[in-house]
C-alpha cells in the first residue's frame, strides 16, 4: 500500500488515494464543497488540505461539525495523523476541542495557543459575536455535514464572517448527502460561498478500487389483525373530522390520500379564511389539529408498532385531561371510538408488530455467524428505540440505545459525554448492537459495523444515505430495510430511492468531471496541470504572505470602523437572526444570561423581542404580563418588540376586543414602549438605532428624563426605583411599609430585609448606597 508522504502527516499513516489528492489539490485553490460517499474518506481529504495550508501559511485550522461526539471524531482522526512540527509530536495545546460545555474564559485562553480548533458551529457563533477572539488568522476553516447551511443555522453566519474578516480564508464543506433539491443545493453553496464543487461516486473508476460491497435488502414485514383493527377505528376518526370540515366548505383530501402535503394545503386554506375572520375557520383550524394527531398515530400503526403507538395514545389522554390541554386533544379524547381504541390498546401486553421480533432475529443470526460484528438499527422515535432495546436484552443480545440530549417526559435523553462514552464502548465490543435514533445518522466513524437495519424506510434521500453509510466502510456491508406492506413504508422507499438518484444527477451537474485517468486534472485555470503527485501537491514552497490588490483585500468590518454602540444580547438569543445582523451591523455585543427581556441596551433600556405567533401563544398558554411586568420593575425604558408581519387578530381565536385589552394594559397600566417589526432584521436595526440614540453623546443626559406631570406617590416611587436592584415593585413594597423615602433611607438593613420581598442583598444596598459619601 503506498502512502501519503508529507512532512506534517504521520509517516505510513495515510493511504494514498488518488481521487483524494485530486480532490485536495482543488480544494486547495478554492472555497470548495466535496461531496463523497460515505466511508470513501472526506476527513482524509480534510486532513490533507489541512496539512498543505498549516506548512505554507502562518495561522489557525478551525474545523466545524455539528455534534459533539462528531467533533471529538475528527480531533481524534487529527491526534492520530497529524504533525505540526516536522519529524515530532504535536503538543496538547497544539489542539482544541470547544463545545457548549467548555466555558469561554477557557475557550479564549485555548483559542490563543491551538493551532487548530475542533468545534460546534454554534459554540464559535457566540464566541464571535462576543468579540472572545477574531478569525483573522484562521488560514483554513472545515465545514463537516455542509448541508446544513441553509436558514438562520449557525454554519451560514461563520461562512459570511470568516471570509470577510479572515486574513486568507479557504473554506472547505463537506458533506455525503447534500441533497435532491437543486434550489437547496445551491443556496448552501451561496451560503458557505463556495466557488467550486468536488465529487465522486461509487462508478467513478478512480473510486471503483476502494469500495467495498454493501448489499441493501428489503424485507416485507405484514401487520397483524390487531394493529389492522386500530387502523380501521383511526381511519374512521380522521373520517369523521374531514367530513365536518367539508361541511364547513373546505376542499379535504380522502383519508386514505391523509399525506402531509394534503394536511399543508388544507391548512392554507384554514388561514386564508382566518385572515378574513371567518368564525368557521378557528373551528377547522382545531379540526385540522386533530387530523394532525391522528395521522401521526396511524403512521406510529403501520409502522412503529403497538407499544409505540399505546404510548402516543396515553399521552394524548393525559393533554386531553389537562387543564392547559388544547381544544382539539380534549375533544379528540372524549370521542367514544377513540376511548375504545385507547380500551383496547391497554389490553396489549407484547409487541404486536413483527418488526421487533424480525430484527432480533437478523440480529441473532448475524452475530452467530459473524461473532465480533458491530450491529446498528435505526428507529425514528424513541419509543420504538426502547422497545427495541428490551426486546433485544430479552433475547440475550447486549445493545444499549444512542438518543439525542433533550429529556421527554420520564425518558432521559443522554447527554454529549455519554454519547461519546456509548461510541467508545460501541467500537471497543463492550456491547454489538446500537439502537439509534437520526441523532446516531452523521458522521458515526464505527469502522467494523458491518449490518445496517432501518426499522422503517424515511423518505429523505439525506437520512437514507446517512443511515447506509454507518456501514460498507472498511469491509462488506449488509443494508436490511424493513417495509410494512401497504403502508407508508412502501411510499417512502421508493420515494428517498427516487431523490438519491436525482442528488447525485444534480451533483453531478454542479461539479467539474474528474479526470478519466490519473494523469491529467482539470484546474479552474484554463491552463492544463498535470496530476497530483503527492511531493508536489502535499508539500508546497512556504512563500511570503501574498500581496493582495487594495481593491479585493477582504478586511475585517473593525478596521475602518469604529466599534458600534453596546448591546446585551441574552445568550439564548444568539440562534436568532437578530444577533448575526447586529453583528453585521457593527454593534459591539455583550453576551450573557439575562434576568428579564432579551436584549439590554446601557443602564435604562430593556427589550423583550417576541414574534406574532409566540406573542399569542404566551398570552394564552403562559403568563404574558407576568413576564412582562417583571421587565418593566427592572427597567426605566421597557420595550417589547413585536416581530412578524401577520395579523395579530387572526393568530388564535380571540376576540379582537381582547387583544386590544391587552396591547392597551402593556402600553398604558405597564408603561411599555410597543415596536412591531417585519422580520428579524428589521428588529435587528430597531435594536442598532436604540442602542446609537441611548450611546450618542448630546451633553449630558438627565438621570431623570422629564415627564410633564407626575404626582407625589409617582416621584416618590421613581426615585427609590432608581436604587440599584430596586423596580418599581420593590420600591412600593418598601414605601407602603416604611410611609416615606426618609424612613427608607434612615432604616438599617435588617430592617428592610424583614420587608416581604425584599432580600438582604437588595437590603444591604440600599443601606449602603445611602451612607456611602459622596467623592
Amino acid at each position: 500500500m503506498n502512502c501519503v508522504s508529507h512532512p506534517l502527516i504521520r509517516p505510513q499513516s495515510i493511504e494514498e488515494r488518488r481521487y483524494q489528492l485530486a480532490i485536495a489539490l482543488r480544494a486547495l485553490d478554492a472555497n470548495t464543497m466535496v461531496v463523497l460517499p460515505t466511508g470513501l474518506g472526506k476527513t482524509a481529504v480534510a486532513l490533507l488540505v489541512a496539512a498543505s495550508r498549516l506548512r505554507s501559511h502562518q495561522g489557525k485550522v478551525l474545523m466545524l461539525a455539528p455534534t459533539k461526539p462528531l467533533v471529538e471524531q475528527h480531533l481524534r482522526f487529527f491526534k492520530q495523523f497529524l504533525l505540526f512540527r516536522e519529524g515530532s509530536e504535536p503538543q496538547d495545546s497544539d489542539f482544541a476541542m470547544f463545545t457548549g460545555d467548555t466555558p469561554p474564559e477557557e475557550r479564549a485562553r485555548a483559542w490563543e495557543a491551538c493551532r487548530i480548533c475542533f468545534a460546534t458551529p454554534q459554540v464559535i457563533k457566540n464566541d464571535c459575536l462576543g468579540g472572545r477572539y477574531s478569525l483573522a488568522d484562521v488560514v483554513m476553516m472545515v465545514v463537516d455535514e455542509c448541508h446544513r447551511a441553509v436558514g438562520n443555522y449557525a454554519y451560514v453566519f461563520l461562512a459570511q464572517h470568516y471570509c470577510t474578516t479572515a486574513d486568507r480564508p479557504l473554506l472547505l464543506a463537506m458533506t455525503a448527502s447534500p441533497g435532491g433539491d437543486q434550489m437547496k443545493v445551491q443556496e448552501v453553496c451561496t451560503n458557505l460561498r463556495i466557488e467550486a464543487v468536488e465529487t465522486r461516486v461509487e462508478t467513478d473508476e478512480d473510486v471503483r478500487p476502494y469500495i467495498h460491497e454493501r448489499d441493501v435488502q428489503y424485507l416485507d414485514v405484514y401487520l397483524p389483525e390487531e394493529l389492522q383493527a386500530a387502523l380501521v377505528a383511526l381511519r374512521g376518526l380522521v373520517g369523521s373530522r374531514l367530513d365536518r370540515l367539508a361541511e364547513l366548505n373546505f376542499r379535504v383530501p380522502k383519508p386514505d390520500k391523509l399525506s402531509m402535503k394534503a394536511l399543508n394545503a388544507l391548512n392554507a386554506q384554514i388561514q386564508q379564511r382566518i385572515r378574513t375572520r371567518d368564525p368557521s375557520a378557528f373551528i377547522a383550524a382545531s379540526l385540522h389539529a386533530e387530523c394532525m394527531k391522528l395521522r401521526h398515530a396511524i403512521s406510529l400503526a403501520e409502522t412503529q408498532g403497538s407499544e409505540a403507538l399505546r404510548l402516543y395514545l396515553a399521552r394524548l389522554g393525559a393533554e386531553g385531561a389537562s387543564s392547559a390541554g388544547s381544544k382539539a386533544s380534549k375533544r379528540l379524547v372524549g370521542d367514544p371510538v377513540y376511548q375504545h381504541l385507547v380500551e383496547v390498546a391497554g389490553g396489549w401486553k407484547e409487541e404486536l408488530h413483527p418488526k421487533a421480533s424480525i430484527v432480533r432475529e437478523l440480529v441473532k443470526a448475524q452475530l452467530a455467524a459473524h461473532p465480533e460484528s458491530r450491529i446498528i438499527v435505526f428507529a425514528t422515535y424513541r419509543d420504538t428505540v426502547q422497545t427495541l432495546v428490551e426486546t433485544l436484552t430479552a433475547g440475550g443480545i447486549a445493545c444499549e440505545r444512542f438518543v439525542g440530549q433533550a429529556s421527554r417526559d420520564a425518558e432521559k435523553g443522554l447527554s454529549q459525554k455519554e454519547q461519546i462514552a456509548s461510541l467508545a464502548r460501541f467500537r471497543e465490543g463492550a456491547f454489538k448492537c446500537l439502537v439509534a435514533t437520526s441523532v446516531g445518522e452523521e458522521g458515526l466513524d464505527v469502522p467494523s459495523t458491518d449490518m445496517v437495519i432501518f426499522y422503517e424506510a424515511v423518505p429523505s434521500e439525506i437520512r437514507s444515505i446517512q443511515r447506509k453509510g454507518r456501514t460498507g466502510r472498511s469491509g462488506s456491508g449488509t443494508i436490511i430495510v424493513l417495509v410494512t406492506k401497504g403502508t407508508s413504508d412502501e411510499t417512502f422507499r421508493y420515494v428517498s430511492q427516487n431523490r438519491e438518484r436525482a442528488m447525485v444527477t444534480g451533483i453531478r451537474s454542479m461539479s467539474t468531471p474528474p479526470a478519466s485517468s490519473p494523469e491529467p486534472v482539470t484546474a479552474p485555470d484554463p491552463a492544463p496541470v498535470p496530476a497530483p503527485d503527492p511531493g508536489s501537491l502535499l508539500v508546497p514552497p512556504v512563500p511570503p504572505a501574498p500581496s493582495i490588490p487594495a481593491a479585493t483585500k477582504q478586511v475585517s468590518f473593525q478596521d475602518f470602523t469604529p466599534a458600534g454602540p453596546a448591546i446585551t444580547v441574552d445568550d439564548r438569543e444568539t440562534s436568532s437572526r437578530v444577533a448575526g445582523r447586529l453583528h453585521e451591523l457593527g454593534a459591539s455585543i455583550t453576551l450573557e444570561r439575562l434576568e428579564s427581556g432579551d436584549y439590554a441596551i446601557g443602564d435604562r433600556i430593556l427589550v423583550e423581542r417576541k414574534t406574532v405567533q409566540d406573542f399569542m401563544n404566551t398570552l394564552v398558554e403562559r403568563d404574558l404580563f407576568g413576564q412582562l411586568r417583571a421587565m418593566a420593575d427592572a427597567a426605566l425604558r421597557p420595550v417589547l418588540i413585536i416581530e412578524g408581519e401577520d395579523d395579530l387578530y387572526a393568530v388564535r381565536n380571540i376576540h379582537p376586543n381582547a387583544v386590544r385589552g391587552t396591547l392597551a394594559a402593556i402600553t398604558v397600566d405597564m408603561g411599555i414602549a410597543l415596536i412591531r417589526t417585519r422580520d428579524a432584521d428589521d428588529t435587528a436595526e430597531v435594536l442598532y438605532v436604540l442602542a446609537q440614540r441611548e450611546g450618542s453623546e448630546r451633553g449630558e443626559r438627565k438621570v431623570h428624563p422629564k415627564k410633564s406631570y407626575r404626582s407625589v406617590q409617582e416621584e416618590q416611587e421613581y426615585a427609590l426605583a432608581a436604587f440599584p436592584n430596586i423596580g418599581l415593585k420593590s420600591a412600593r413594597l418598601l414605601l407602603e411599609h416604611f410611609g416615606s423615602l426618609k424612613a427608607i433611607v434612615d432604616a438599617e438593613a435588617e430592617d428592610l430585609a424583614a420587608v416581604h420581598g425584599i432580600g438582604e442583598k437588595t437590603a444591604r444596598g440600599i443601606w449602603d448606597l445611602a451612607r456611602r459619601p459622596y467623592r
